[in-house]
């Protein structure tokens, strides 16, 4: 099918600040390619054209009386967007893709509702394999989803039709939900980025489970720095879900990244993935100069095979109750064949799966001692439709291979487009990290993409790196003046750290600023004046959120003759900051005053060669 210039989120929010285009717009164009795309088994549910344009109309109005401060407030504003439906929007039906399971929520999912007080605008819902049981997007009454490009081959699953409706060029983003890699499989089918997030950053609540201590909401974008905008706005601890937590981010490492890619491959005979798996890698080591070294891949292979073959299947019956009973020629034959599993395991066989997983668990963490991020083909074939009918099961399986091992290991995940297959079908890599590792992952995924995708820039991988997720632990607020600045030698040390900038501002106009002698980097000391009425001036500052549990380390980093101390913001507040000893400021200690110039980076400007006239 002949594709369609995609919706973009920093791309549309750009042109909605340009003024131009407006949400009426952006809602004119979704309603001509719902009436146009052949892809109508991507949607269970549609918000009706009178709901879409009454939401831009009102989004329009809010710009016109708040002005540009509005895309503060809304993040999101006018970007439209779609819902897997196993989530609960207000007023609209959750299938799950069963009509007899059916019910109207009284209340939206806590996710869903930040996403439309961002300013998102909610074009309907989508395609499932049933329950969100399936890799496939073939086990629907409402009928198999097909790939994006090729009508014979499948689009994966379980989240089919939101993959469909982002490569469809219908919403901007779209919501999924990712138990064995329902997340990541529909976008490595569909050249989309699939973004699984560590478990608990985001809430599940007004989520129906597959597997709820495993499951999270995930995200579909054409690129990874619009999923981490979206990110952006999701992760927000929920008190109201047992499962959500303020998840503490690693932040992002300053020495190269090791990876390491299986030490065994499976494709399943299928040479032109193996084919684009191999090109991919060689990009990525070519391109970046990251060396992959291989991982032990039996420990993980072991996890996997414990979500189906194991007694977490258990877990998909016990989310269905008696509905899997009263119901059961309701639910699909496939799906109900393998919850139906759970009839094989008692509450012994549960807690001899939970020692084996956290056996595995451990040799899977020792992984991380050895590289940051593992590199795995997204999938290791791609079947087509008939594939899957003349064998749902095991063809289903296969495709798990590199993806069933995630969650029940407490591990982040983003698939990326890589080198295509021979055969014009879309191939991709999944990076998979630690808990809390999220960050790093799409800062690497970004440059990756950049490398395959002439519509990606390496400066997203820059953008991803100076947007960290909100912080929702303790913090200090820290003030920096010099070579810790954004895009000074040593910002890095803050975003190891893990630290968010908040704002540009200055001191109060009590500080002295000396370039000090001998430091390298080149740095600035800062002295206020011991008689805070004459002979100081206002300096240019950066203030930073550090997290508490990060702040000791980077302050025992900190060299002599530099300390942090108390600064006084030009707004009165007191916060932590660079200050410097006296002693380097003596005359004898060869700093040079350079108060008049207001800060360290305008010193830096008037030292900078100039250019021939």
């Amino acid at each position: 099918m002949e594709r369609i210039a995609p919706f973009k989120v920093r791309a549309l929010l750009d042109a909605y600040r340009q003024g131009e285009t407006s949400p009426c717009d952006t809602v004119a164009t979704v309603l001509q390619r719902l009436a146009t795309t052949h892809r109508p088994e991507a949607w269970i549910l549609r918000v009706s054209e009178a709901s879409l344009v009454a939401r831009a109309t009102e989004l329009e109005r809010l710009l016109a009386d708040e002005g540009p401060a509005l895309f503060a407030r809304m993040p999101l504003f006018g970007v439209p967007f779609a819902v897997k439906d196993n989530v609960d929007v207000a007023g609209l039906p959750t299938t799950a893709a069963c009509d007899a399971f059916a019910y109207t929520p009284d209340e939206t999912a806590f996710a869903v509702a930040r996403l439309l007080d961002a300013g998102a605008i909610l074009v309907g819902k989508t395609n499932l394999d049933q329950f969100a049981t399936g890799l496939v997007g073939t086990r629907s009454p409402y009928g198999a989803v097909r790939q994006i490009t090729r009508d014979e081959y499948v689009s994966g699953g379980s989240s089919s039709g939101s993959a469909i409706a982002v490569a469809t060029g219908i919403a901007a983003f779209s919501l999924g939900t990712d138990t064995a890699g329902s997340g990541r499989v529909p976008a490595g089918f569909n050249g989309l980025v699939g973004l699984k997030p560590s478990l608990g950053l985001v809430s599940k609540r007004g989520v129906v489970p597959a597997c709820r201590t495993l499951d999270t909401l995930s995200v579909f974008a054409h690129d990874v720095a619009d999923a981490w905008q979206v990110l952006d706005r999701l992760a927000f601890y929920d008190p109201h879900d047992g499962y959500s937590r303020p998840l503490p981010s690693r932040g992002l490492q300053h020495a190269p990244l090791r990876i390491a890619i299986p030490d065994t491959l499976t494709f399943f005979d299928d040479h032109q993935a193996s084919a684009a798996f191999a090109a991919t890698m060689d990009g990525i080591a070519r391109h970046l100069t990251l060396t992959p070294s291989t991982f032990a891949f039996a420990p993980l292979q072991q996890v996997a095979a414990l979500l189906y073959d194991g007694p977490w299947v258990a877990e998909r019956r016990a989310a269905l109750g008696t509905f899997f009973i009263t119901h059961h020629h309701d639910i699909d034959t496939t799906v109900a064949k393998v919850i139906g599993q759970a009839e094989r395991f008692d509450a012994a066989a549960a807690f001899d799966g939970q020692y084996a997983l956290a056996r595995l668990g451990r040799q899977a963490a020792a992984l991380f001692e050895h590289a940051d991020v593992l590199i795995v083909p997204t999938t290791p074939t791609h079947p087509t439709i008939a594939d899957v009918q003349a064998n749902p099961v095991e063809v289903n399986s296969r495709l798990g291979v590199y993806t069933n091992f995630v969650n029940l290991l407490d591990l982040c995940a983003l698939a990326v487009p890589g080198v295509p297959r021979a055969d014009g079908l879309p191939a991709g890599v999944t990076l998979i990290g630690p808990s809390g590792a999220d960050q790093q992952l799409a800062v690497l995924g970004a440059r990756i993409q950049a490398l395959f995708s002439e519509a990606v820039e390496q400066r997203d991988a820059d953008a991803i790196a100076s947007q960290p997720l909100p912080i929702q632990e303790p913090v200090v607020m820290l003030a920096v003046v010099g070579a810790h600045l954004r895009g000074e030698p040593l910002n890095w040390q803050l975003r190891q750290a893990g630290a968010r900038f908040v704002e540009a501002t200055t001191t109060a106009p009590y500080y002295r600023l000396y370039a000090l002698a001998g430091t390298l980097p080149p740095k600035p000391g800062l002295v206020r004046r011991t008689d805070d009425t004459a002979g100081g001036e206002a300096i240019a500052i950066e203030l930073w959120e550090v997290p508490l549990r990060t702040f000791g380390a980077f302050v025992a980093a900190v060299p002599a003759p530099l300390a942090i101390g108390t600064l006084e913001t030009i707004d009165g507040r007191s916060v932590k900051g660079f200050v410097c000893e006296p002693a380097a400021i003596a005359h004898d200690g060869g700093a040079l005053d350079i108060t008049a110039y207001g800060g360290w980076r305008a010193y830096l400007a008037h030292r900078a060669p100039q250019p021939n006239a």
